[in-house]
């Protein structure tokens, strides 16, 4: 079903309570990427324009509950205003009376960010008190946030549920493109699947298989793999406890029809601070050596899969990318994933990463903002910030 929309609702002179997603990177308290905040700007440039009274909240790290000056949100505030080219009030706290006093000052157009929600414990426990403080700040809710819609917390669920919730543009963008993956892909669909733990994309991968023609792993994730049809590998990291459902989801596979392809080689050395790899065949990986990339051979093996699709999945990384040294098979991935003529959708921080760091991401035909969302949808479940919104054909 649609979710409900702003589209025909009249905002001026109104108070909307804008959930965004500005869990942006930080290096030493500088913002080290601003893709997410660059997501949102759409959104709160059309409130302001339209005379809404923008009060814009997000998350920021995991605080746990408690205040924490380097995850203060005040250096999003002024990113913000150099972006949107007007000021960006900014308050030093979530809810209480410097919030309160904030928001009746508001005059049409203007913008407030609110600091950090989760410097109150009330947030990620959606505790009732907590939500009638923030519902209290707006006269109608706006979720934005894709990549926090996966939360049942007090900014995504319990607000919805005390005022006029409508799903953002870019909320509404991110859902209609993901679930249109699942439903109606244009093929050969190729999923790209990476990370350090088979753990947290299992269910996704389970769920994409006879739903794409060809799965590719990579990262720590495909070591599991490896394991379950009986390689060694040596102190690379693995899942042994998983290694059952890895041989499930690949007999799984065969029989559906889904191919599944795991490395034929791999970069190892014995530590992860080596300047340089060892190109090995998996099935000859030292006892004293980790597997750290993919290798050469694989990385090819991945691009021409890649570059015969006309639908890309792309999530995580293919080994260590943020070292050079186990970079290679991270940055083949990105490179082809930008020169394909298929749609491409792509998920992940340090996919994400690999792409800004090559000047690639103008190449993708969706980057998505919400890893985790991303893949909870992916693998088929519904996401709390989501139902939370009426459907379009509710009266607005």
């Amino acid at each position: 079903m649609t979710k409900r929309s702003l589209d025909g609702v009249e905002v001026r002179g109104r108070r909307v309570l804008v959930r965004v997603d500005f869990n942006v990177p930080l290096d030493e308290g500088a913002i080290a990427d601003d893709t997410r905040i660059v997501a949102h700007l759409p959104t709160i440039r059309d409130l302001s324009d339209r005379g809404a009274r923008v009060v814009i909240v997000s998350h920021l790290g995991r605080p746990k509950g408690k205040a924490d000056p380097g995850l203060s949100l005040r250096p999003v505030a002024d990113r913000l205003g150099g972006l949107l080219g007007r000021d960006v009030g900014f308050v030093p706290t979530t809810v209480g009376q410097a919030a309160t006093d904030a928001v009746a000052r508001l005059r049409d157009g203007d913008i407030l960010l609110l600091q950090n929600l989760r410097f109150d414990a009330g947030e990620e426990a959606n505790d009732p008190g907590f939500a009638d403080e923030l519902a209290s700040l707006g006269e109608l809710f706006v979720n934005d946030a894709f990549g926090a819609a996966h939360r049942a917390h007090a900014s995504t669920v319990g607000v919805a549920g005390r005022l006029p919730a409508f799903a953002g543009p870019l909320l509404l963008r991110e859902v209609e493109t993901l679930t249109g993956l699942l439903r109606a892909p244009h093929r050969p669909f190729v999923a790209i699947l990476g990370g350090a733990k088979v753990s947290d994309k299992l269910g996704v991968m389970v769920n994409l298989v006879g739903r794409v023609d060809t799965i590719l792993v990579g990262g720590g994730m495909a070591n599991t793999l490896l394991l379950s049809q009986g390689c060694e590998i040596g102190r690379s990291l693995a899942e042994p406890n998983l290694v059952d459902q890895a041989r499930v989801f690949l007999d799984d596979a065969a029989v559906r029809g889904t191919t599944v392809l795991v490395p034929d080689d791999a970069i190892v050395a014995a530590s992860i601070d080596d300047e340089h790899g060892t190109i090995v065949d998996v099935a000859n990986v030292a006892g004293d050596r980790a597997i750290f990339d993919i290798g050469p051979m694989t990385a090819a093996r991945y691009a021409r899969e890649i570059a015969g699709a006309a639908t890309i999945f792309w999530n995580g990384p293919m080994g260590v990318a943020e070292r050079p040294a186990f970079a290679g098979g991270t940055l083949t991935v990105a490179r082809t994933v930008a020169a394909s003529d298929g749609t491409s959708v792509v998920g992940g921080g340090d996919s994400i990463a690999a792409l800004g760091e090559a000047g690639l991401l103008d190449r993708i035909t969706h980057v998505s903002t919400g890893g985790g969302a991303s893949l909870e949808l992916l693998e088929g479940r519904s996401l709390p910030g989501v139902e939370a919104i009426p459907d379009a054909s509710a009266n607005g």
